[in-house]
């Protein structure tokens, strides 16, 4: 059975002490009735030096503060409640204190002696971290208005905290009516494109940045405008919330520049292209009239001409003079060799095993001549009786990039070449800085080239 329990049983020191905020009872002349631990322990004093003493008195006049002079004696007197009024004073001994006070008046029953209950937080750590979180934000926010690229920073559910005078500048928008807005809601909707949202959610929780996302739209007041979009994670300081910081790079002369000069490369590869075919074609004309002696000869430098052409080929239609894609170029190659096989080898088939690599274009020369000669060598030793495979590979394999031509006819000569194709090979492989190995046998054989990963621009991924 409980035992009986009634306020009554509850001191008013009990309640007092177990207070955490600091707490003096004063009388009518601002003397200290009564003290609490947390006041002795928040100012390092003693209830010995602060009972009985006058509350401006006590530690050697620390307590006769301005700030608190006008609450008890000026709005004390016209209210009998005070709440959270801030006083900040340099405590000798102590240091600075940052408290909110609260005060009442209360009553003793029976006597009507009015005394004075002030209740004092400490609230110095949370508002110096304010302050200075207040401080590295207004750093930020001038740090970000110098920055000449338009710029906004975004609460994680992609609310706008602020900008700067660039975006502000650039886009024609009043802070006033930007902050607290949705990204996708800004302007006209520019901002409100899936991809775009997509990637900048992936920010925060994946802790990767998002660089160089492009951006085309017609904006009003501006016209129409690529911009290349940068964001990161941040974290205000103090309270650990986490937010975007976004840039937006306007990238439309830069775009403009590539694509005019993806357009004349186009061109110029078609013309270049156009003319190789030309030429293709009087060798076409002259093996119509040559002695048969020389027709391999021919037929030799004609496919060397098409391989070279179909480089161009692909960045015609790539529309752009930059990587070369390798399945596009081998697959070209293919499609060319096959077309130049006399009546006799058209059951030898070519195909292609290639990764989705892309390759410095300054190499594509070299590469594609070693593809035509390896595999007009195997279309010459690797099928007396004209019927077979090529492949033409190019992967990822053991930190290296490995091109190779492999057939499954009867085997090659020991170094897998024959003639003066292997003199060209030799000195392409060179040229592009690979090695040269053959194997195979009976069963068919395989010539490949080792790179160093160099070769490769974009488009790299590891072989299963």
């Amino acid at each position: 059975m409980l035992p009986n329990f009634s306020m009554d049983d509850i001191s008013a020191a009990d309640v007092v002490e177990t207070v955490r905020d600091g707490l003096l009872v004063l009388d009518a002349d601002l003397s200290v009735v009564s003290s609490n631990r947390a006041f002795h322990t928040m100012f390092q004093t003693s209830p010995e030096a602060t009972l009985g003493r006058q509350l401006y008195e006590l530690g050697d006049g620390q307590w006769d503060i301005p700030a608190l002079r006008e609450l008890l004696e000026n709005i004390i007197p016209q209210a009998s409640t005070v709440d959270n009024y801030e006083v900040e004073h340099n405590f000798p001994g102590v240091g600075v204190k940052i408290m909110l006070l609260n005060a009442r008046k209360i009553f003793r029953v029976g006597n009507n002696i009015e005394f004075l209950l002030l209740a004092i937080e400490d609230v110095t750590a949370i508002t110096l971290k304010e302050r200075e979180a207040e401080l590295n934000w207004r750093l930020a926010q001038n740090v970000v208005d110098t920055v000449r690229d338009p710029m906004i920073i975004l609460e994680s559910d992609f609310t706008v905290v602020t900008a700067n005078r660039s975006f502000l500048n650039i886009f024609g928008i009043n802070a006033g009516a930007l902050i607290g807005q949705h990204l996708e809601s800004l302007g006209h909707g520019q901002w409100d494109v899936s991809a775009l949202l997509e990637q900048l959610r992936r920010v925060v929780p994946d802790d990767k940045p998002m660089n160089d996302f492009l951006l085309e739209d017609d904006f009003p007041g501006i016209g129409r405008r690529v911009f290349k979009i940068n964001a990161r994670k941040v974290f205000v300081v103090g309270n650990h919330v986490t937010r975007l910081l976004v840039v937006f790079e306007d990238a439309t002369e830069a775009t403009r520049e590539n694509r005019h000069r993806d357009i004349l490369a186009a061109e110029l590869a078609h013309r270049v292209k156009n003319n190789l075919q030309i030429i293709s074609s009087f060798v076409s004309y002259e093996m119509r009239h040559a002695a048969e002696p020389c027709l391999d000869g021919y037929r030799a430098m004609q496919t060397r001409i098409n391989a070279v052409a179909q480089l161009y080929d692909v960045i015609a239609k790539a529309n752009a003079l930059g990587p070369v894609p390798m399945t596009d170029y081998l697959s070209g190659i293919a499609a060319s060799i096959r077309s130049s096989l006399p009546g006799d080898d058209t059951s030898i088939r070519v195909t292609v095993d290639a990764e989705p690599l892309s390759l410095q274009s300054d190499l594509a020369v070299p590469v594609g001549l070693i593809v035509n000669e390896l595999a007009t060598n195997a279309i010459k030793y690797a099928f007396p009786d004209g019927n077979g495979e090529i492949t033409l590979g190019f992967r990822h394999r053991d930190g290296e990039i490995v091109l190779s031509v492999s057939d499954d006819g009867v085997g090659l000569d020991s170094d897998g070449t024959a003639g003066l194709g292997s003199r060209f090979i030799a000195a392409f492989v060179q040229q592009i800085g690979g090695t040269l190995a053959a194997a195979g046998g009976q069963g068919g054989t395989t010539i490949s080239v080792r790179l160093p990963m160099t070769v490769i621009v974009s488009g790299i991924k590891a072989a299963s």
